[in-house]
């Protein structure tokens, strides 16, 4: 049986026996997830562990998961149903779960799925390792009653700790770098701040040291990334007397310097950036993004709402206007940035005259990419206080009407782009048989038709045609053996 996982070029190269201990990694959710897969996985391969695709060949499955909405939930419970099967026929099997629904549900995982051996938080992911083998060495004692002994390992008042400079590289031409982890923001309908903590940013020096070991590694392309990525630095130190100026708030430092300090590592290609909050986007940080030419011209900016009331409910800490203030310095100091976008309809106490404000306000910004989402209830959140008013069916039909709006408006986006050649990084082997994947300085993907030999590198590509999700292109043929 083979379950769905994180892509990532070359990462199952051997570097341990084939008889050493298995693991395998299910990701679900955020690309932040999908860098603590890969943390995870180095702790393991550090300590002896080999890498499988297989559950079959396993000897630890370990779910990495998702609470942002409650499908995301009910998927990982089906996939435990799956691995219980296994877990009957295999009782050795250490099964184990992580991340930020491991973090929500803690305890009550065991209850609804009791061939789970191991819940893990957010905060004590790089403990995993040790927490597994101490588990297997008591499982093989002689004086080990049962399988059931179980581990609970929730506590929030630690830190991971995230220095990778001893592990084996597992990645691959594109990688992710969590720059700072939690949020201060704690907008209504988010569980993040529950199950992730407070902010708490990473030194500039550290995060220098491990993008400089993954370009070492064979990356060209680092995402940066965090829950709010530009509230990097909101809990550091402001610098002592005579000591280097920075450009965070207040002094401390920010993600404008570190994209400077980052801009300077040779090897690396582009800087990529996720996720955006309004408030914290500054002069400085829109400067930064133009003056370094590594960093892609295109930055995801959740506005969620275009209703001024349903923001305040929302308790997202800013105001349409604000939001229209924020997009104009962007596009004043990069004039070709692109923005993307989150939308959540039906929140509670959305009227049709507050959807309207919406679908007019994604017409407005332009934005070259959206994502739509109907508001689904968690627990935990303040938002789950209030009463979920908004009928489905009203949910999905502006749901539909929203997407309809954003599909339109990046097509007009999109379409500027037809009959320009523009650089492109090209990723990886596409779908369709014979084409490649690619992206744009602006990190619009591109599907394009190419050798496989042009992988990881940069390109000329003449644009041909346009979709709200993508464009089609081609090497000129004066160009496509370069």
């Amino acid at each position: 049986m083979t379950l769905p996982r994180v892509r990532t070029r070359n990462r199952y190269s051997e570097v341990t026996p084939s008889t050493a201990p298995a693991l395998h990694v299910v990701t679900f959710g955020c690309q932040m997830n999908k860098y603590d897969s890969l943390l995870v996985e180095g702790r393991f391969r550090a300590a002896g562990y080999r890498l499988t695709e297989e559950v079959s060949t396993a000897d630890v499955v370990l779910f990495n998961t998702c609470s942002v909405r409650d499908h995301a939930e009910e998927r990982v419970y089906s996939w435990l149903g799956e691995i219980q099967r296994v877990k009957a026929e295999r009782p050795d099997l250490v099964v184990g779960m992580m991340g930020c629904m491991a973090q929500r549900a803690q305890g009550d995982i065991f209850s609804r799925a009791r061939h789970v051996d191991i819940v893990c938080g957010t905060r004590r992911i790089q403990d995993l390792p040790e927490l597994v083998e101490d588990l297997r060495q008591r499982r093989r004692a002689p004086e080990c009653p049962s399988q059931g002994e179980r581990v609970l390992a929730v506590e929030m008042d630690g830190d991971v700790a995230l220095d990778r400079s001893g592990e084996p590289w597992g990645g691959g031409l594109t990688s992710y770098l969590t720059v700072m982890r939690g949020c201060d923001l704690n907008c209504t309908f988010c569980i993040v701040p529950t199950v992730r903590g407070r902010v708490r940013s990473r030194p500039i020096a550290e995060l220098v040291g491990e993008a400089s070991w993954m370009v070492a590694g064979g990356a060209k392309v680092l995402t940066l990334l965090g829950q709010t990525v530009n509230a990097y630095g909101e809990d550091l130190s402001r610098p002592g007397a005579g000591e280097k100026h920075l450009r965070g708030r207040q002094g401390r430092p920010g993600l404008a310097d570190l994209l400077y300090e980052l801009q300077e590592i040779d090897g690396l290609e582009r800087i990529r950036l996720i996720t955006l909050h309004p408030s914290y986007v500054t002069t400085a940080l829109a400067r930064a993004i133009g003056d370094c030419d590594k960093v892609d011209r295109f930055l995801p900016l959740p506005a969620q709402s275009g209703s001024d009331d349903c923001l305040r409910r929302m308790k997202r800490g800013y105001t349409t206007e604000l939001y229209r203030r924020r997009v104009e310095l962007l596009r004043r100091e990069v004039p070709d940035i692109e923005l993307g976008s989150d939308w959540i309809v039906g929140f509670p106490g959305e009227t049709e005259d507050e959807f309207d404000e919406t679908l007019s306000f994604a017409e407005e910004i332009e934005f070259a990419q959206g994502y739509v989402f109907q508001y689904d209830p968690r627990p935990g959140t303040r938002a789950h206080e209030r009463v979920d008013d908004v009928p489905r069916a009203v949910k999905k039909e502006r749901n539909q009407r929203l997407l309809k709006a954003v599909e339109a408006v990046a097509l007009n986006r999109m379409g500027r782009w037809v009959g320009r050649e523009v650089k492109v990084f090209v990723e990886e082997v596409g779908k369709a048989a014979g084409t490649l994947r690619a992206r744009t300085h602006h990190n619009l993907p591109v599907r394009l038709p190419g050798d496989t030999a042009w992988i990881g590198s940069e390109r000329s590509v003449r644009i041909d045609a346009a979709s709200p999700y993508g464009l089609t292109g081609r090497v000129p043929d004066s160009k496509a053996s370069r």
